[in-house]
């Protein structure tokens, strides 16, 4: 019985490739598909519906219905039973279709002498183009094997859809891939770049979606299938050596999936009904990807992304289309991608110009890359992937979160615009990089860039930077499978000493847990992890690797001074046992006769309200401090930075949060203590003034937001930004923003 419904499959596929090697029209190749299919199955009815917008699904041909409702008839997603299997992804067969839930009856078409109905989704790749459906008069449930066979139909409509064949008047029937899409995403990364798309997953391009030879598409899925359970096993035994037992568990279920014969057999059975071997495994990946969408559990969604990864590295084997070299790369890249890994995305480094992520979030591993990078960094722009092709044109506007696909000449000429207009102004700022923050009333600012990467030391010289204010040690930690060895971490954080030229560098040590999670250390399942087992919590109760990072900071230093700082301090307890844990490893260093400096500075990061309100003896303790404004705004607030809907909600400039850092640098400066504020904020000119304004007299930025906040600061009376601030928290206003916007402009 499967062979006959092999068979007639195949036949059904043969006389439609046949159909659509015909030169023609595209509405006149898909009136023909529909009165072959319903010729084929002995349906009344055949329709192919596609969509018009994200939305809107049209009827764009049919063999049974009245034909003047052709592109007159339009649903919502979800809307009737054409529109539930476009929002369910998933087939609709019923004997009587007034029965089922969510019909809904159109007139203009002129279906209602019919009973049954049979709707199948259009989709590659899991991504929804449209609706097929056939109908008949007589009621009756349509058999699996007619619905199965109408699934491998609709999978090739979607394969041809894909390659423009159906391409005509009407938004329904544009030609895929070629009209200008401006995506709304988030702002990770700040920052402007115009290039061209570099996919960092290549779209599949399948040319014959029919198999002309099933033994031989057979015979090509087992080879390719073969290479790759060589791969992932090759893979994994390098990887499982020494592992935690969750982590072995992971990566003994990615094998699991890679010689899954269920999966193997539903391709085999694809193929056998007349699919390329390709095409069989987009199928799949299709009904893979709209079960991930409906899954809440996310130990069983990521498990479905593992099957999602591993149908993506069959595909390039069967097409050879793999990732490109490096030196494929254009000078003018911009990556578009799913998401990526900080190892991959150190892998392209500074020859990419942006990215533009479909996923990724304000504290993932890839935007810390990106900040260490300073590339401009757009995340949630949904669907890019899809739409984006190798070669684009795309223009990445990080400042606001847009990504303008194939933009109009119009929108083209406006971005250029802007970016002419920074460059002028950072030629004014080169003019003042080695002039000192000072202001008009004799307040000097001193200004430190942020760094989590070697290459990022050439900043400090270029960008006018007194030191790093900020260097991010957990970078070399995600980017590598194993814990990083001691010696080398000594050696690199050595260079970086030396690199920097005498300059000060704040290192500050492991920020790992919340969102920064070691792929070799077991995960924690945490409600709230950003306020669960991170940072300084996760080194106090993990002594072992604490150690051998300080050991490591110490023996790079070699009698040099330095300045080593402990993350996300909550209280005075916790700074006195990791700062004794340090005094501890000194006086170690120093019986080994190794060279220790007596010029060692221990400072701590502010990132929680709890800790400002701690005992004199902290400050007085400390040699330094840096406030950690991204962490203290999200915790001030109780607004999620990962969070979207709340991140933004709450301004930096509120009354309450600048009177509190207002309060914490009084108190520093009461206690003799240094006091810095690292963050986005920090580099943002009016906020960097508002600070400066409440007494702090160091900020840490990016380098590139350097030049602006120093030419700001260096036109500018503190006391009257004070008295703009003290009036506006007087009137009772919420933020003093639009006080100091509006008295800035007067200057």
């Amino acid at each position: 019985m499967a062979e006959t419904t092999g068979s007639r499959s195949r036949h059904l596929l043969k006389r439609l490739s046949d159909t659509l090697a015909v030169e023609g029209e595209g509405q006149a190749r898909l009136d023909k598909i529909t009165n072959l299919i319903a010729d084929s199955l002995g349906a009344e009815v055949c329709s192919i519906y596609l969509l018009r917008d994200a939305k809107t699904l049209e009827l764009c041909a049919t063999e049974g219905l009245n034909p003047d409702s052709v592109h007159q008839t339009r649903l919502r997603i979800g809307e009737g039973l054409v529109g539930r299997v476009a929002s369910e992804a998933s087939p609709i067969n019923t004997a009587d279709a007034t029965r089922e839930r969510g019909f809904r009856y159109m007139p203009e078409t002129g279906e209602e002498i019919f009973s049954s109905f049979l709707g199948v989704p259009i989709q590659r790749l899991g991504e929804m183009l449209g609706v097929l459906v056939v109908q008949t008069k007589e009621a009756r449930t349509h058999s699996d094997d007619e619905a199965y066979g109408l699934e491998v139909v609709a999978m090739v409509i979607a394969e041809m859809t894909e390659l423009g064949v159906f391409v005509g008047e009407g938004a329904a029937l544009s030609a895929p891939h070629q009209q200008a899409v401006t995506f709304s995403g988030g702002i990770a990364q700040e920052g402007s770049a115009e290039g061209h798309v570099l996919l960092h997953d290549p779209q599949i391009v399948i040319a014959n979606p029919v198999a002309e030879d099933p033994d031989a598409e057979l015979q090509r899925l087992t080879v390719a299938m073969d290479t790759l359970k060589g791969d992932v096993d090759d893979m994994l035994n390098m990887q499982l050596g020494g592992d935690s037992e969750e982590h072995r568990q992971v990566l003994e279920a990615y094998r699991m999936f890679a010689n899954s014969k269920g999966w193997m057999n539903r391709m085999q059975a694809d193929i056998r009904s007349g699919l390329a071997a390709e095409v069989a495994v987009e199928k799949e990946q299709s009904a893979t990807r709209a079960r991930m969408a409906r899954v809440p559990d996310p130990y069983l969604r990521e498990r479905l992304h593992d099957l999602d990864d591993l149908s993506n590295k069959l595909l390039r084997l069967l097409t050879g289309q793999g990732h490109g070299s490096n030196s494929d790369i254009p000078q003018d890249a911009i990556l578009v991608a799913r998401n990526i890994g900080p190892g991959e995305l150190l892998e392209y480094g500074k020859r990419i110009k942006g990215i533009v992520l479909e996923e990724g979030s304000v504290g993932s591993h890839a935007t810390i890359v990106a900040r260490a990078l300073a590339i401009p960094l757009v995340i949630h722009a949904a669907k890019i992937t899809r739409e984006a092709l190798n070669g684009d044109l795309i223009l990445v506007d990080g400042d606001q979160g847009l990504a303008h696909l194939r933009p109009e000449d119009s929108v083209a000429s406006a971005f250029r615009d802007k970016i002419a207009m920074q460059e002028v102004a950072q030629e004014k700022y080169r003019s003042i990089r080695d002039k000192p923050a000072t202001t008009e009333d004799g307040t000097t600012i001193a200004l430190h860039m942020n760094a989590g990467l070697m290459a990022d030391l050439p900043s400090l010289d270029n960008s006018g930077a007194e030191g790093v204010g900020l260097f991010r040690t957990e970078l070399q930690f995600l980017t590598r499978s194993t814990v990083p060895r001691r010696g080398n971490l000594a050696k690199l954080y050595s260079s970086i000493l030396e690199a920097a030229h005498g300059k000060r560098i704040v290192f500050r040590t492991l920020d790992i847990g919340s969102d920064k999670v070691l792929p070799y250390m077991k995960r924690e399942d945490e409600p709230n992890p950003a306020m669960g087992w991170r940072a300084i919590r996760l080194g106090l109760d993990k002594p072992g690797v604490m150690r051998m990072q300080l050991q490591a900071l110490l023996r790079a230093a070699d009698g040099r001074p330095m300045a080593i700082m402990f993350p996300f301090v909550a209280q005075f307890e916790e700074f006195k046992e990791a700062r004794q844990k340090l005094l501890d490893e000194i006086d170690r260093e120093r019986s080994l006769g190794h060279a220790v400096s007596d010029d060692i500075e221990i400072g701590a990061m502010l990132e929680t309200p709890s800790l400002a309100f701690a005992p004199d003896q902290f400050f007085e303790m400390a040699d330094f401090i840096s406030i950690g404004g991204n962490d203290l705004k999200q915790f001030f607030f109780a607004a999620d930075r990962e969070n979207e809907k709340v991140r933004r909600r709450y301004d930096t400039l509120n009354v309450s949060f600048l009177t509190f850092i207002e309060q914490i640098a009084k108190r520093c400066d009461d206690l003799g203590t240094p006091v810095s504020f690292c963050g986005e904020d920090a580099g943002r000119p009016v906020e960097a003034l508002c600070f400066a304004a409440m007494g702090l007299r160091a900020l840490s930025m990016r380098p590139a937001s350097i030049g602006p906040v120093k030419h700001l600061l260096r036109r500018v009376d503190l006391a009257e930004v004070q008295a703009v601030i003290n009036m506006a928290r007087t009137s009772g206003a919420q933020s003093v923003r639009p006080a100091v916007e509006h008295w800035l402009k007067t200057l």
